[in-house]
């Protein structure tokens, strides 16, 4: 492995469910990713400002400012898109999901239709098509 190609491996989860948020911190540990966390969307958007992620898995509901508005956000600020945005929502809408893609995100996962293995599958599909496509 070429020494200054570090694996893009630090997960950022904004998730406002702690028990959700928990079992995909557990994981995604277990997978050797790094796992960074914030509950609430101001929270959330401070660590995305501190820019150290790689991906970030992004609920679409939640308290202070909602995932929509961050991924806006995101998209409308020069240099604040680390990695790959993943929405992880229970929403189940067309016209949410198509919000989702028009605000930024690059994949778009339902909860209750996905489990936190197949997740962590996603997780590592994304990172390493990303790493591809930069090569």
């Amino acid at each position: 492995m070429d020494e200054n190609k570090i694996p893009k491996n630090n997960i950022l989860i904004i998730e406002d469910e702690q028990d959700i948020r928990e079992i995909y911190v557990e994981v995604l540990t277990n997978a050797k990713y790094t796992v960074d966390q914030a509950a609430d969307g101001e929270t959330g958007m401070q660590k995305i400002k501190e820019g150290n992620w790689d991906l970030l898995l992004l609920d679409i509901m939640l308290p202070g400012r909602d995932g929509l508005k961050i991924l806006k956000e995101i998209k409308e600020t020069p240099g604040l898109k680390k990695g790959p945005v993943i929405a992880l929502t229970n929403l189940n809408s067309e016209n949410i999901i198509h919000e989702v893609f028009t605000s930024g995100a690059d994949g778009y996962l339902i909860k209750s239709e996905i489990t936190p293995d197949k997740v962590v599958e996603e997780i590592a599909k994304v990172l390493s098509k990303e790493e591809e496509e930069n090569k």
